[in-house]
């Protein structure tokens, strides 16, 4: 591990400024109240800037900036608010190298990941909705009404911490391209990226109000928005029982939501599959961005069969999940975001080890950095589908494994879950893996490593959430419809 060149990196020895101000009506301003949050780098667990801790004034403030360019905005033409967004495309790809350093440092991915997938997919997403707003007003005829589709209103964009500029990005652009205003609340744990983001919007010119951005804490800014009158259009990411939370507040007034919430997807290895491309493409999976993926393949279902050699195969893989500073070369697997979710994740380990799974890697005992909130990457086999660890989103590096005797069985075990967010099937017989997946209750399913598709629509079923993000699947979430009669 080459730490001394990861200590003297730029990345990590670049000062990082606290940032003192909330973007609202189009210009930096001052918070109402004198309130900040610290944002801590998990790796060295230091201090590393503040923002500020915004309040309901706040929230009053950006909702009637958003609220009063709402008009104007929508009102342009799609090829307008399309050259919009090509101009913030191109002054966030000037600072894709800072994006990646800055959440390598206030999250904890590796940098060679920050740089593909928490600064290169945003872009990607930010593309594809420059591509989607240009293009024409799509309008239908039914017998004598012409059906179209509005702009939501004002939305409320509230985010989490494990990929934050993507998860803002599939909001904000979306509703941005279908002509909607934007109200953003960005987790508390990494707010610093989405400030770049508004360096973005600003010189991009977007309009005063069409963007505000108001950092602060979940229970005070988030409810806000949930509940502002104002607020047309509630999106959400983040766990199951802070979107139940926001329904409500939304519910109480009539308002729409949209919920990606959490996952315990299953990766079904049938006993045809190539094995070791299974196994290892599903280890890597489960411990990306150190297992705080909600869509991680955090189950794997393998054949009765072939069980004892995937677990060999998923022990040398997660051998290689090595643990280390996100600057250093070397590095896999980051820490977690924060000592609270480090010592959640060990608790479902011990808890796992306790109702009598079997340790293949990994585990409590595992060496890690004596500094930074690390845990290693664990796979726990034998487990009970029924279990705490196969029934609850860890989030963490922790994968577990369960057998199965049949296709049936396999997809029983998949769909016992409260959730359906992802999950994965791998056989040398396409139909078969196709015939599985399509009785997976879950909003996407990869089979034999399909790539993730950003154009493609994304959420899930059951209490993964409602309604779907990205491409056109995603604008369509901030429309509304309209019936013409002639």
């Amino acid at each position: 591990m080459d730490l001394a060149a990861a200590a003297t990196h730029p990345g990590r020895t670049t000062p990082i400024a606290d940032r003192t101000q909330l973007f609202i009506g189009g210009r930096w301003t001052a918070p109402h109240g004198t309130g900040v949050i610290a944002v801590e780098d998990p790796t060295t667990e230091q201090v590393i800037a503040h923002v500020p801790a915004g309040d309901t004034v706040d929230v009053d403030r950006a909702v009637a900036a958003a609220k009063a360019a709402f008009g104007p905005w929508s009102a342009l033409a799609p090829a307008e608010r399309a050259a919009f967004l090509d101009r913030l495309h191109a002054a966030l790809s000037a600072r894709a190298e800072d994006i990646a350093a800055t959440v390598a440092r206030e999250l904890g991915t590796p940098l060679r990941i920050a740089t593909k997938v928490q600064a290169g997919l945003p872009l990607t997403v930010l593309r594809s909705y420059v591509e989607l707003a240009g293009q024409p007003e799509s309008t239908h005829t039914v017998g004598n009404s012409l059906i179209v589709g509005e702009p939501v209103g004002v939305v409320g964009a509230i985010t989490p911490w494990n990929y934050p500029l993507h998860q803002i990005m599939a909001k904000v652009a979306g509703a941005l391209a279908a002509g909607c205003t934007v109200v953003l609340k960005p987790a508390d744990l990494t707010p610093l990226v989405a400030y770049l983001l508004f360096d973005a919007i600003e010189e991009a010119g977007l309009p005063p109000g069409v963007a505000n951005l108001v950092t602060g804490p979940g229970s005070v800014v988030g409810s806000a928005i949930a509940a502002h009158p104002d607020v047309d259009m509630v999106s959400f990411t983040g766990s199951t029982a802070v979107g139940a939370r926001i329904s409500h507040l939304a519910a109480d007034r009539i308002a729409r939501v949209a919920l990606e919430l959490g996952g315990k997807s299953a990766n079904v290895i049938l006993e045809d599959a190539d094995l070791p491309r299974a196994v290892k493409t599903g280890v890597a999976n489960a411990f990306l961005n150190s297992g705080q993926t909600c869509t991680a393949w955090t189950r794997m279902l393998v054949h009765r069969a072939r069980y004892e050699e995937a677990l060999a195969i998923a022990a040398e893989a997660t051998a290689g999940q090595t643990l280390g500073d996100p600057f250093d070369r070397g590095t896999r697997l980051g820490p977690l975001a924060s000592a609270a979710q480090r010592e959640t994740v060990r608790g479902y380990i011990a808890q796992g080890l306790a109702d009598g799974a079997r340790l293949i890697a990994g585990g409590l005992d595992a060496p890690v950095p004596d500094r930074g909130h690390f845990v290693a990457a664990t796979v726990l086999a034998d487990v009970d589908p029924d279990s705490t660890v196969a029934q609850e989103e860890i989030f963490g590096p922790v994968l577990v494994v369960i057998p199965f005797d049949s296709d049936d069985e396999a997809v029983a075990i998949a769909n016992n879950s409260r959730y359906g967010l992802a999950g994965a099937v791998w056989s040398g017989d396409e139909d078969r893996a196709l015939a599985v997946a399509r009785r997976m209750r879950t909003g996407a399913v990869d089979v034999n490593g399909g790539a993730f598709n950003p154009l493609a629509p994304f959420g899930g079923f059951k209490q993964s959430g409602i309604g779907r993000e990205l491409g056109r699947h995603g604008l369509d979430e901030f429309l509304e419809t309209k019936a013409i009669q002639r």
